[in-house]
């Protein structure tokens, strides 16, 4: 057996012995639910199991209370960084298995530094970086765009994630992905006995959305332009003075979404001026970049699949939008996707809220973290591996 193949088992084997305690960590926060940058029972749990596997844990990264940088130096060499979510969302709790991505990032973290140790030879340095706030849900959300912004990632070789869906899928795609949030501002009447001296806010709102509907003729097919009316009026007696749009503007390329971005703006101002409105613009969240998977890390995580008795499903998982796309973008990384589901379950439905505190949940926890474990010494001990890591990340 190869010295990596060594070290790879070691973090197998510790990976099967932190188990049980990984995911109890999985089900403290699935029943206590938290939403972006609150997530503080969460972030005190990975990383007291942190600290207790010996690694140095800095938090409040970036401004942000409930993020953290957890360090174990293995000497000199690469530093490879594993990323934890813990968020839930509003009203549904972990129906994105963000409980899941938490656990299995501590226990990867963990098992690389038992394998490193191990093995007795420096190779470099294993971070697990707390970000809050991934989902979309909460104002300024993603933590990982703070952390950027911060340089924490400046001196990483290479990042990794996992995420829970219905299939083991080495490859994940996402879009980049804008957050906006349209205030429409007109004027207030009765609507029976003096409609003429009124503007329609709601009309405005309403015009907004047709003329969004038929921009989509005139974008590419990855744009996705969606939202929903959260105030439209009072009463139906009262012309509406004040209508609000929350909505996503998403593209596969984030340099094509600032021209759609201002399609959809400009339509707004449109419908609002057709209203006799005015329309007044809130970027709500972060903007989040386009996720560039890289291909040798991808093909690494799929062959540490197969040794553990998974055949990888190939098929890029295509939509959606995350902050690790904004890590990809200044990292070589990847966001493999794990099976907790059968294939037809949703993410953000009731039913991923009970496959993340499922056998399945728990198989897919350990699964990732077995994988994760071993893409990350593969980093750390086979130089032509990183040298090939970094050539597609300077190809795209």
């Amino acid at each position: 057996m190869s010295r990596i193949d060594e070290v790879k088992k070691s973090a197998r084997c510790a990976v099967e012995s932190l188990e049980d305690q990984a995911w109890d960590l999985a089900l403290q926060m699935h029943e206590n639910p938290e939403i972006g940058f609150e997530e503080k029972l969460a972030s005190e749990r990975l990383t007291e199991f942190l600290q207790e596997c010996g690694f140095s844990v800095t938090r409040q990264i970036a401004g942000m209370e409930t993020s953290f940088v957890a360090r174990h130096d293995g000497g000199d060499g690469p530093t490879v960084a594993i990323l934890a979510e813990y968020d839930a969302l509003p009203g549904m709790g972990h129906a994105c298995g963000h409980n899941i991505i938490g656990a299995a990032a501590v226990l990867a973290g963990a098992s690389v530094k038992r394998a490193m140790e191990s093995e007795g030879a420096p190779c470099g340095t294993v971070l697990v970086v707390g970000a809050p706030a991934e989902e979309g849900a909460v104002d300024n959300a993603g933590g990982k765009v703070f952390l950027a912004e911060d340089d924490i990632f400046d001196d990483v070789d290479c990042a990794m994630m996992i995420h829970p869906s219905t299939a083991h899928r080495p490859r994940g795609s996402s879009l980049a992905r804008e957050a906006l949030e349209l205030s429409y501002h007109g004027k207030a009447a009765h609507a029976a006995s003096g409609p003429e001296h009124g503007r329609n806010a709601l009309d405005a709102a309403i015009l907004s959305f047709n003329a969004w509907n038929a921009l989509r003729q005139h974008v590419t097919d990855d744009v996705r332009i969606h939202g929903v009316i959260t105030e439209g009026g009072s009463a139906p007696n009262i012309v509406p003075d004040f209508a609000q749009v929350r909505m996503y503007v998403r593209a596969e390329d984030v340099d094509y979404l600032d021209e759609v971005v201002e399609r959809v703006k400009e339509s707004a101002r449109g419908a609002a001026r057709g209203a006799g409105c005015e329309v007044q613009f809130r970027q709500t969240a972060n903007r989040y970049a386009n996720l560039i998977c890289n291909d040798p890390l991808a093909e690494t995580y799929a062959e540490n699949l197969s040794v553990l008795g998974i055949s990888a499903d190939h098929t890029p998982r295509r939509g959606g939008s995350t902050d690790m796309g904004n890590v990809s973008q200044i990292v070589p990384s990847i966001h493999p996707y794990v099976a907790i589901a059968p294939e037809g379950v949703a993410g953000h439905s009731t039913e991923f809220v009970a496959a993340s505190a499922s056998e399945e949940g728990r198989e897919g926890m350990r699964l990732g973290a077995s994988a994760l474990a071993m893409t990350a010494l593969d980093c750390l001990y086979d130089e032509e591996l990183l040298a090939a890591v970094r050539r597609d990340f300077c190809r795209d």
